[in-house]
């Protein structure tokens, strides 16, 4: 836990869901830390985003494009 990432976009999803995404703070560019994964299949997944912890399911976070933070 505790690693971070910055989010280069989104892959294939619905438009209603990008905009959902984008509302909570998920942009291009934005830096993202793991901070928590549930037991047991570790469904959800509890990240940091633009200051806001953020829970999310493993499907929606597969969705989101992430390189390496500097």
């Amino acid at each position: 836990m505790g690693r971070t990432a910055r989010i280069a976009g989104f892959s294939i999803l619905p438009d209603q869901v990008a905009e959902r995404l984008l509302e909570l703070g998920f942009e291009e560019g934005a830096e993202v830390e793991m901070l928590h994964r549930a037991p047991l299949g570790g469904d959800p997944l509890a990240v940091r985003v633009d200051g806001a912890t953020v829970a999310l399911r493993r499907a929606l976070a597969r969705a989101i494009l992430l390189v390496p933070a500097p």
